[in-house]
């Protein structure tokens, strides 16, 4: 399966949220950062950055000496390296779930500003950059499903239970690296997730209803200073697993391999 044309893309169920906007493509190639700043600035009017300044994409040649994160909050530039996928997903990232960027960008400004001096990076801008690369919301109305993905119990969700799943779960990948990597599946593939328990009621929202609520919930948990606090509050989700994104887990003998479907780890009792 190859997603070297990002219209093909479309269909597949970890890109819906992106449908309407991976016709920018043109086979291989990808939109120029003045194409990808009009994109999202129709689809956000008036998205701008902490500092007040409107959102747009430049190349990094364009880009000043500031970091990464400081640049956007000051000058509302991302720094998009031309007809890059990674770059490009995160584009799409930003016009799809634009409180859940600036909500990063300004977490990532705050921890800067508390640790002063210190150039390390620490916990919290660790969990904020591997969601934002990795990261999936997960929302099911059946907090039984969620426990039994938390417990790794996979083929007991994913297989045996998914007529309940496709009724009950929606999973939206955020992080652009897995949006990616998903072009072209490999074993492995791992996401890391955070599990949302929502009424049943919420599956009745159109699919862009879902992602303005999910933009939503996951600001305000990043806001949260309690929250993003270590990447050890993310679970493994093996993202090949989910029913529909490849063929092969049409069958149930799919999820024996332990290569992506891996027990949970027992915890070892320290000796008295």
């Amino acid at each position: 399966m190859s997603g070297r044309d990002a219209r093909s893309l479309a269909g597949r169920p970890l890109y819906r949220p992106f449908e309407a906007l991976l016709s920018l493509a043109d086979g291989e190639f990808l939109p120029a950062c003045e194409e990808l700043s009009e994109v999202v600035a129709k689809r956000v009017p008036g998205l701008v950055s902490g500092a007040g300044r409107p959102i747009r994409f430049v190349s990094p040649e364009r880009a000043g000496q500031d970091g990464y994160e400081q640049r956007i909050f000051d000058t509302g530039e991302v720094v998009t390296r031309p007809n890059d996928w990674h770059d490009f997903f995160n584009a799409l990232v930003w016009a799809v779930y634009p409180r859940t960027k600036l909500a990063t960008n300004a977490r990532h400004l705050l921890e800067i500003g508390r640790r002063g001096g210190d150039r390390r990076r620490g916990a919290v801008r660790d969990a904020l950059t591997q969601f934002d690369e990795c990261g999936v919301v997960v929302c099911t109305s059946v907090e039984e499903l969620a426990a039994g993905l938390l417990a790794h119990e996979w083929e007991s969700v994913l297989w045996s239970r998914r007529a309940t799943l496709a009724a009950h779960m929606d999973f939206r990948v955020i992080g652009h690296a897995s949006l990616d990597l998903l072009r072209e599946p490999f074993v492995g593939l791992c996401g890391k997730a955070l599990y949302r328990l929502v009424d049943p009621a919420w599956f009745a929202l159109s699919c862009d209803a879902r992602s303005a609520d999910v933009d939503a919930w996951l600001a305000g948990t990043i806001a949260d200073e309690s929250r993003f606090c270590s990447p050890r509050e993310f679970s493994p989700l093996p993202l090949l697993g989910i029913p529909g994104v490849v063929a092969e887990n049409q069958d149930q003998a799919y999820y024996w391999d332990i290569r992506q479907f891996r027990p949970r780890p027992r915890r070892t009792v320290p000796p008295d």
